[in-house]
């Protein structure tokens, strides 16, 4: 794929382990890295991310290529894999660093996001929490978490990996 084509989007949805194992699964995604994005100071340690300092969330840096998948279908796999309406928590994960959220550079992919917020909300009893923000800042995460499932297949996952394979 030409380089210059590609786009890029954030993703928290709890442990980035799953959600990186996940969306590395799907065609048209060429490349991810797990980090913490949004917080402040810099080059946050995992140890300091755990203890909430600096207010990051554990986030996938995804990059894929618009002709093989768009934004909307992302966002619609995303929406599979995450809890929208729990705020800070993601299945056993519980704290500020598990927050879902969606961090865009495109400022033209934030009325997409919203837009597409919106049209799902219907199908939600309680509001969508999962915040839509400005990527502020991102520092990739320490080698050990990078394709943490693909090095530890038995690794936790609150996230069912079976579902990218049902398109």
């Amino acid at each position: 794929m030409d380089k210059k084509n590609e786009k890029e989007i954030y993703l928290a949805g709890g442990c980035f382990w799953g959600v990186q194992a996940f969306f590395e699964q799907l065609d048209g995604v060429s490349t991810t890295e797990v980090g913490y994005a949004n917080g402040s100071g810099e080059n946050p340690t995992y140890q300091e991310v755990c203890q909430q300092k600096g207010g990051f969330a554990e986030t996938l840096r995804l990059n894929y290529d618009p002709s093989k998948i768009s934004l909307i279908e992302l966002l619609g796999w995303f929406f599979k894999i995450i809890d929208p309406c729990s705020l800070n928590r993601q299945a056993d994960d519980i704290g500020l660093q598990y927050r879902s959220g969606i961090y865009y550079q495109d400022e033209k992919d934030c009325q997409i996001i919203i837009n597409y917020l919106e049209m799902i909300s219907v199908n939600y009893q309680k509001k969508i929490v999962t915040e839509v923000l400005a990527l502020q800042n991102f520092y990739p995460a320490e080698e050990y978490h990078q394709d943490y499932l693909k090095k530890n297949p038995q690794g936790y996952c609150h996230i069912d990996l079976s579902l990218a394979k049902k398109k």
